[in-house]
């Protein structure tokens, strides 16, 4: 492999992640040479792969946008903002010439003997067929995300194939699809359908949400007072990205500590803002449709901008059914309770398909890695895989706040590398940590989504001791990964 092209980075990735890790290595590790491999014929991964009508952002752009960027425009974004702000980011710090784009990963081996990955990538080659290309990188950082780009999941109902309509996911939204006229039903409640809704509302004759169970919705403004204010007063951008982000920070630690420590309460607080939201008269649609069985935040919260989801079914535009499918039939979806949902087009909004390290082929010495045989390490390193750190996100709070802590992390871990002449690491269980009970990577009373539930058969295990725990709270990690001690025993070097 003496021919191979070597880095001594592979960031694998040009979303949101793989953006970030690359300023962060630029910036804090100059020496660093890296290559950013990207599938796709161009950065933005989410925000290029979804392409459905309405597509936006479910967190704040104060947080889900980076610390070292301030944020402009208002708190819920639509992808076109989001891709226009990250081809910012790559075009102000010269981030484009590491990219390689339409670069797809097929495998990844470790070597010990030569202490270095060797990466297996397809791309289109001069005469447009495909060509394997194999480079080689000191260390490996996973910023490809956690669900496949290439499809959704979608449940196999019976009588699918009877259907004489349409069935698309919004993951795979088609360019030809004609909603004029049309009856829709979109399968799912959560912030995918939240989204879809209100933006095919007025194009179709009637949107109809299907259910099988509820979800808890926010509604707001689409707008941030503070930042308003203070951009009104000619603070600063900087200034205010970083007050502005402090106080949805602060605002969201105290609304989770609050839904563990009095859910009903919350609970009812929630229930009042779509009761307000629908008006009068739609008191039983609130308690039968939007009240969920699971408690706040035990599953992802959809926020609402503008109350747009609730103005469609108080205009009649859209309507909401919580009920079961039985079957497909030949012109709609029959449902457990009897009725028959008539449907030209249906939707299926009804979740990802979990990806595992990018589905990428991994082995080790030439052994295939049981990656749900491993020990997480901080939620990001693992036992028996050597100089890799995989960015997987908050489930409660933005993703890029933990794509920051982690670009941090990981060039922190690069220059103590250097320093101590090491070019291996990789986490072992020490002696006092034998023998410690090993848990789901994910709590499922902490937090339970349909794919993590589908899919966690094939993550790490997770300990029940630091650093062993995967806690997905930015407000403990906030503090914790900046003062992780990398000398305590659990990383081992070479």
């Amino acid at each position: 492999m003496s021919g191979a092209e070597h880095f001594d980075v592979l960031i694998v990735g040009a979303g949101i992640s793989g953006i970030g890790a690359a300023w962060h290595l630029q910036r804090q590790c100059p020496g660093k040479r890296y290559v950013v491999l990207e599938s796709q014929a161009g950065f933005g991964g989410t925000w290029r792969t979804h392409r459905y009508p309405g597509i936006r952002s479910d967190s704040d752009l104060f947080t889900f946008g980076y610390r070292f960027k301030p944020w402009m425009g208002p708190p819920i974004a639509s992808a076109a903002e989001i891709l226009a702000y990250l081809g910012e980011v790559i075009d102000e710090n010269g981030l484009a010439p590491h990219i390689r784009y339409q670069h797809g990963i097929g495998s990844a081996g470790w070597s010990s003997e030569q202490r270095r990955w060797t990466i297996t990538a397809i791309r289109p080659g001069a005469d447009g067929q495909a060509e394997t290309v194999q480079i080689t990188a000191g260390f490996l950082w996973m910023c490809q995300g956690y669900y496949r780009h290439s499809e959704g999941f979608t449940p196999d109902w019976p009588g699918m194939a009877r259907f004489g309509g349409r069935i698309v996911h919004p993951q795979t939204w088609p360019d030809d699809l004609d909603l004029a006229a049309k009856q829709v039903v979109v399968i799912g409640s959560g912030a995918t359908a939240a989204t879809l809704i209100p933006a095919i509302a007025d194009q179709c004759a009637h949107v109809t949400m299907l259910q099988r169970s509820p979800t808890f919705f926010i509604t707001g403004r689409n707008a941030n007072e503070l930042a308003d204010m203070l951009r009104q007063l000619e603070i600063p951008s900087e200034w205010t990205h970083e007050i502005v982000r402090r106080k949805v920070l602060f605002d969201q630690a105290a609304f989770t500590r609050r839904c563990r420590a009095e859910p009903e309460v919350v609970r009812q607080e929630l229930l009042a803002g779509v009761r307000a939201a629908l008006g009068p008269g739609f008191e039983d649609q609130v308690q039968q449709h939007f009240n969920p069985r699971y408690r706040p935040w035990q599953q992802r919260i959809a926020f609402v901008p503008d109350a747009d989801l609730f103005k469609a079914v108080r205009s009649g535009q859209a309507s909401v059914v919580t009920d079961q499918i039985e079957t497909f039939t030949e012109t709609g979806i029959q449902l457990a309770s009897g009725q028959l949902l008539e449907a030209d087009i249906v939707v299926t909004a009804t979740g990802f398909e979990l990806n595992v390290l990018g589905d990428i082929a991994i082995s080790v010495d030439g052994r295939p890695l049981d990656f749900a045989g491993t020990v997480a390490w901080r939620g990001t390193m693992f036992t028996d895989l050597p100089n890799l750190a995989w960015v997987f996100g908050y489930f409660r709070a933005s993703w890029t706040l933990r794509a920051d802590l982690l670009g941090d992390f990981v060039c922190r871990l690069l220059k103590h590398m250097d320093r101590r002449g090491a070019t291996v690491v990789v986490p072992e269980l020490r002696p006092q940590d034998e023998g410690m009970a090993l848990g789901p990577w994910v709590d499922p009373d902490n937090f339970n989504p349909g794919y993590i539930s589908r899919g966690v058969a094939r993550l790490p295990k997770q300990g029940d001791h630091a650093p062993w725990l995967h806690s997905q709270d930015y407000w403990t990690e906030k503090d914790e990964l900046p003062a992780a001690d990398l000398d305590d025993g659990s990383l081992v070097y070479r």
